[in-house]
């Protein structure tokens, strides 16, 4: 780190998760006198793992409206319930406690003046800015701000811890959706400095024309093509904003249906494309997570239920096999087969509150079943056969180590967790 001042500082340095929530070291600068430029090095040891998780709150066709008069609202939902326009049920206040409760970070997605079937010339935008702005002072402010003594007033005077931000939904091709952009970003960050804010438009093969901390990312597509996508941001620059995959999923109904396991095999090596590029792709959700089976009107979803059971789909248990991946160390992995271009696999440590484990995933989106030698390069410690297990189907596997064989079925995901003796770096082949 590079200091300058003209006068002497006292400075705190400190490593964080990407949403602010978690202070995992700080080291303190004092009384240095850096009238020129001064290199200050130290070293920052973590004392914990990011585990993050988010929570947007509305998005979609919901926070747009099919016009302006029927968007969502966020004043309409507080104040007592039978008060309230109906809307689905969902209030500002609810979401933020149910944040709170998950432990995750609030997203919050705004109206920018834009709706399905009209729109509002950037001329005229200033209500809808500070519409936003008085939202999040409902968030944010203290208990004797205007808005923050509201939500004190309905049991809650803590402020959340609303870091995030995203300007419209789906609206980068929209006339006015750039000058009303920059209305909303320019306002939050004279007052907000930290929040960080999430632009429609698509920054992964061309630099935006606005400045944005994060851009929204969507893809809905057949299961061929999303598993060609895990490649999608193998090349995408590396300065700039971060990459916010909001929305993916397979939904032609085709491959898709109500769930299935082809969906799921490509969504799999998406995500496996996300997690090695994962020092620009900063958060990432399927879509959608809850579905009523007497309310269907999207498929397919995550999580099926009703009144008195649920289930969750192929697309579902895919991703509790990427749980352990926020907070992992990323290794290079290199594939060597004649089917390799029907293959997807990925390299981690992550531990536990025991132990420390290398998981290898790797999904075969072929016909033809596949003989592989994985081999470990570069251990410090052996593997701990007893600890070593692969699934889906869990079981153990007695032929832990270094180098051993494995055959993956046709059209599978198969994730091996090998428990390691110490932490170690290493270099997964197959």
């Amino acid at each position: 780190m590079y200091i300058r001042s003209l006068e002497s500082v006292e400075l705190t340095a400190s490593l964080t998760c990407s949403d602010g929530m978690q202070n995992l070291a700080s080291v303190s600068i004092q009384e240095i006198d850096p009238s020129n430029w001064t290199k200050i090095e130290m070293q920052l040891l973590a004392q914990g793992t990011c585990r993050t998780s988010r929570l947007e709150l509305t998005r979609g066709c919901f926070v747009e409206g099919d016009w302006l008069r029927n968007a969502f609202r966020w004043r309409e939902t507080i104040g007592p319930w039978e008060q309230r326009p109906g809307h689905f049920g969902d209030d500002i206040m609810s979401f933020s406690r149910l944040a709170e409760d998950l432990g995750a970070a609030p997203i919050w997605v705004f109206n920018v003046g834009i709706s399905h079937h009209d729109e509002v010339d950037t001329i005229i935008i200033e209500p809808f800015v500070k519409d936003v702005l008085d939202s999040l002072e409902f968030a944010r402010g203290s208990a004797e701000s205007t808005w923050g003594s509201v939500r004190a007033a309905m049991g809650h005077p803590e402020r959340f811890p609303l870091k995030y931000v995203a300007i419209g939904n789906e609206d980068c091709g929209n006339e006015f959706y750039r000058g009303n952009y920059l209305k909303f970003y320019d306002a939050i960050r004279k007052a907000y400095p930290d929040i960080q804010m999430i632009s429609n438009c698509d920054g992964s093969s061309r630099p935006l024309d606005h400045p944005a901390d994060l851009y929204d990312f969507h893809v809905y597509t057949s299961a061929a093509n999303l598993f060609i996508m895990k490649n999608k941001f193998d090349r995408t620059s590396r300065i700039g904003p971060k990459v916010f995959v909001s929305e993916y999923a397979v939904n032609e109904q085709r491959d898709a249906g109500k769930g299935s396991l082809l969906a799921s095999l490509a969504e799999a090596a998406f995500l496996i494309g996300l997690e090695k590029n994962s020092d620009v792709v900063q958060m990432a959700s399927y879509a959608p997570l809850f579905v009523n089976d007497n309310d269907s009107t999207w498929n397919p979803d995550a999580i099926v239920f009703n009144s008195w059971q649920q289930y969750g789909t192929p697309s579902y248990w895919v991703q509790t096999y990427f749980r352990e991946s926020s907070g992992s160390v990323i290794h290079p992995i290199t594939i060597s087969s004649r089917y390799s271009d029907s293959l997807a696999a990925s390299a981690i440590t992550w531990q536990d509150s025991e132990d420390i484990f290398l998981r290898v995933k790797i999904v075969n989106f072929g016909p033809n079943a596949v003989n592989l030698t994985i081999s470990s390069r570069g251990l410090q410690a052996g593997v701990n056969t007893a600890k070593s297990t692969v699934v889906p189907v869990e079981s153990e596997l007695p032929n832990a180590a270094e180098v051993m064989e494995a055959v993956l079925p046709p059209f599978s995901f198969t994730s091996f967790d090998l428990a390691l003796d110490q932490y170690s770096k290493l270099l997964a082949e197959m």
